[in-house]
């Protein structure tokens, strides 16, 4: 039986929380919360849980196994850092850090300790996104020539973190599992309307090496509710709207052939309109798959999917994003050393 206590409870924590209270081989012995309202009303939902505002007191607990952590990106690495030195396992939200230095500091010592450390990439789980990846790796979309993402609402404004940290981490995570690559240079651009120094609107573009492209466009004012990928490849193109209810995945036989004239010697293009698919995917929510194999990677001793050297290369892309964000959308070069 995994012991697991649960730090954060304002937006995504309760959900983390209600999530390994149901998976079996885990019992949540503890939520920690400096909200005393949120505090009440998970008492009221689960009347056997310890509860605490003070974040020592699972540190503490040396009947404890692991810690899930869903608190502001600023908390993180002191946070994690804690839990780490304290003989935890971890689950953290992203991003892992703030800093890439951080981040490293904490991989670093999750090694030296012998601890599982995962970060909140809740996509990859997702079985939409591995049926994208299955597509990639079987070739049925061909070479890849571009990726964009929309992620936009009109919903929670934040003040601690703009745009690109909220919400760009889970776009920039789903690309570089699907392309398998990292990207060499970024630029971005946005604007804070809501709060001058905090950007309500980034449009973030990633450049790799075999010259393809990634495009995010992620914001919290907007008029619309979008969350959408669109895969562009030499043989077909795939669209994965996460709105859908039901028909995630929608693959599309269309493109551009090449063609030579022998009688003229020239080359031609001709456009392409075939088919189009919708594959059945069985949905299991992302978030239970997620809880899920943290648990089996402490048990089997696996490395996570999203692992912590995963969460630290999202977090040089943010890192080069923020200083392309600073100089009005000057293309960063990304150094992967």
């Amino acid at each position: 039986m995994m012991r697991l206590g649960c730090v954060g409870l304002g937006y995504w924590g309760p959900n983390i929380l209600r999530t390994f209270w149901t998976l079996k081989g885990c019992e949540v012995k503890w939520a920690c919360e400096k909200d005393e309202g949120r505090l009440k009303k998970v008492a009221s939902a689960y009347p056997h849980l310890s509860l605490t505002s003070h974040y020592e007191d699972l540190l503490g607990d040396e009947g404890l196994d692991a810690i899930a952590i869903a608190t502001p990106a600023t908390q993180h690495f002191p946070m994690v850092k804690a839990a780490l030195e304290a003989g935890k396992h971890v689950f953290v939200e992203k991003p892992l850090a703030v800093e890439k230095k951080e981040a490293r500091e904490l991989i670093e010592l999750a090694q030296a300790k012998g601890k599982t450390l995962m970060v909140g990439h809740l996509l990859l789980y997702h079985p939409a996104v591995k049926r994208l990846k299955d597509l990639i790796q079987v070739g049925e979309l061909g070479q890849i020539y571009y990726i964009y993402s929309t992620r936009v609402n009109l919903g929670q404004v934040r003040r601690e973190e703009n745009a690109l940290l909220s919400f760009a981490p889970h776009d920039i995570s789903v690309i570089l599992y699907l392309l398998d690559a990292r990207p060499v240079e970024v630029s971005a651009i946005g604007q804070g309307y809501l709060q001058r120094e905090v950007e309500d609107v980034v449009f973030l573009t990633l450049r790799f090496p075999d010259g393809a492209l990634a495009h995010c466009h992620v914001s919290w004012l907007d008029p619309h509710k979008i969350r959408k990928f669109t895969v562009v490849g030499s043989k077909k193109m795939a669209v994965f709207d996460d709105m859908e209810s039901s028909e995630k995945i929608r693959i599309y036989d269309k493109g551009v052939d090449h063609h030579f004239d022998f009688s003229s010697f020239a080359d031609f293009l001709s456009l392409r309109f075939g088919d189009i698919q919708i594959p059945r995917i069985e949905m299991r929510e992302p978030l239970l798959l997620e809880c899920q194999h943290f648990l089996e990677c402490i048990e089997g001793g696996k490395r996570p999917l999203s692992d912590g050297e995963n969460g630290l290369a999202v977090l040089e892309v943010i890192e080069a994003a923020e200083r392309s964000l600073k100089e009005k959308g000057r293309p960063t070069p990304i150094d992967w050393k």
